[in-house]
């Protein structure tokens, strides 16, 4: 009888306390779908600076990301790959980037600087090793770079076709070194006895129809270039002790006055997409990227360089940025969908508290 008493209390306070998280997702939803639903939307040609929502369709900037697990053009991915032997499980490989891009409706376009947004992304691949270890149909896992230019040339194209990437092992499994997540040929001896992996990716692409909550505002007003936030690394510049020792560095000469001199290469525009505005210093027998021209060079000051003045989409002081897919209507749904979950877990928890409070009297005599 005790023994019974002891599992019905431990299944009520586990119900308490999930009940309890399901209520705290709930509430949180019901924020959320109330600021989807409070705010009109704009349209880009006539934004104002303040709060916005914005509704159009997702286009590539400068840059887009290529996604770990199916080398796919985006602008926002979370990616994971679990391991299961027997009953472990254990992550081996999880990765979140985004990159700023330009949201276009029917009147215009704008930049949408993202650094720490709030993302509401689908799933786009899902999908499990099979029983002898082999690789899930779908997975194209990118051995190259994360970030690429929008706009490749034609030569940058055939010389990327002809790279040969070398296999490197995926975290977990010994390693020599390489990237961080290998080319992934696993196989049934990749994984080898009961081992088994899940494979989960989220993505935003160009093309998709998005809802953005945030703030417009001219670029220069902008704490750093990404909408830093609370976390610029800068604001450790008003630390008074901080100050001293710059000031100290200063005067012994040890502080680089400008940025050539202290990234050197990586200071020259250009240089890290291989067509450096002016030459470089490279080892001798290292291969010498062509220069820029003045009309390249000219166009990729464009492209990368935002006007001061430029309206932009970023998160700012008590106005977070949020990206979510689809329509407010569609993205509404969801976040109401979470809050009916949050009430049957308040359902839960209520019902868990009760069993409880009957239960552990008797388990204290």
């Amino acid at each position: 009888m005790e023994d019974t008493r002891g599992l019905i209390a431990a299944l009520a306070l586990l119900g308490l306390v999930g009940g309890l998280a399901l209520l705290g997702r709930g509430l949180r939803a019901y924020g959320r779908a109330g600021r989807v639903a409070g705010i009109a939307t704009s349209r880009i040609s006539t934004l104002a600076a303040g709060e916005v929502r914005l509704v159009g369709t997702v286009e590539a900037d400068v840059l887009t990301l290529v996604s770990p697990l199916q080398s796919t053009p985006c602008v926002y991915y979370r990616s994971r790959i679990r391991e299961r032997s027997g009953d472990d499980t254990r992550t081996v490989f999880e990765e979140e980037e985004d990159v700023a891009f330009r949201l276009r409706d029917g009147s215009g376009t704008i930049r949408i600087l993202p650094r720490g947004a709030r993302w509401d992304a689908p799933l786009r691949f899902d999908a499990a090793s099979d029983w002898t270890g082999g690789d899930p149909p779908g997975l194209d896992v990118n051995p190259g770079a994360t970030h690429r230019r929008t706009e490749l040339d034609r030569e940058a194209q055939i010389a990327a076709l002809l790279t040969v990437h070398p296999a490197a092992d995926l975290p977990g499994e010994d390693s020599d070194g390489g990237s961080m997540l290998s080319a992934l040929t696993l196989g049934a001896g990749g994984l080898g006895g009961s081992r088994r992996r899940d494979y989960e990716e989220r993505r935003l692409e160009p093309g998709d129809t998005v809802t953005i909550l945030g703030s417009a505002l001219p670029f220069g007003d902008l704490e750093s270039p990404a909408g830093a936030g609370p976390d610029d690394p800068t604001s450790a510049l008003d630390d008074p002790e901080v100050a001293m020792n710059l000031a100290e560095a200063r005067e012994a000469g040890i502080l680089r006055a400008t940025p050539e001199e202290a990234w050197g290469n990586a200071a020259i525009p250009g240089f890290g997409i291989g067509q450096p505005a002016r030459a470089p210093e490279l080892d001798p027998a290292a291969d010498r990227p062509p220069l820029a021209d003045r009309e390249a060079a000219a166009e990729a000051e464009r492209r990368f360089e935002i006007p001061a003045g430029e309206l932009v989409v970023a998160a700012a002081a008590g106005h977070p940025l949020a990206i979510l897919l689809g329509t407010p209507g569609e993205a509404r749904g969801r976040e109401e969908a979470t809050v009916l979950l949050g009430l049957a877990g308040a359902a839960l928890a209520i019902a868990g508290a009760t069993t409880l409070a009957l239960t552990l009297p008797g388990l204290l005599r």
